[in-house]
């Protein structure tokens, strides 16, 4: 009997608020009620910042800085591990592989679908306005136009949306 290999979805996490809140979208709609037997095999790519990118100044007394800003990186990165764990198991979700990459995040999970061979890719959006996406640049932007796959971007639903089931 031949065996056919499921399909990677990666999923990019890389600010948490609104990393976490896709991360359980997609759990809910692609896995849960599926069993084993979901469409996907999901990898989870957690991209951690580097000091470097945010200390942009050198000198005496910097190393002392960076490490504790790497060390700080660490431990955030861990606390997001055990969290995305926890979510998992709370919807009976074992089969997931975390990675946790050190580097900017656009560049981080774009390399995770070319390395996984993803056939789809899931980012939340945050809320930034046009001037502060012009500015800061945005991850999900950059994943749509530089990904070697499908981007799924899942937004968070706007506070003022209206649910018309209430209506009916």
């Amino acid at each position: 009997m031949v065996t056919k290999e499921r399909p990677v979805m990666v999923m990019g996490l890389y600010d948490s608020k609104l990393s976490f809140y896709a991360l359980e979208w997609t759990l809910d709609r692609y896995f849960v009620g599926f069993g084993p037997n979901h469409p996907f095999k999901l990898v989870v790519v957690h991209a951690r910042p580097t000091p470097a990118s945010v200390v942009g100044v050198g000198g005496p007394g910097s190393g002392n800085l960076m490490t504790i800003i790497e060390s700080e990186f660490k431990r955030k990165a861990l606390r997001s591990v055990d969290q995305i764990k926890q979510m998992c198991l709370n919807k009976s979700i074992e089969d997931v592989k975390i990675e946790i990459v050190e580097g900017n995040p656009k560049k981080v999970i774009c390399e995770a679908v070319d390395r996984h061979h993803a056939s789809i890719l899931v980012v939340g959006s945050p809320d930034y306005g046009i001037v502060k996406r012009a500015v800061l640049g945005s991850v999900s932007d950059y994943c749509a136009h530089h990904a070697h796959c499908s981007v799924m971007i899942v937004k968070r639903p706007s506070k003022t949306r209206i649910d018309i089931a209430q209506f009916r």
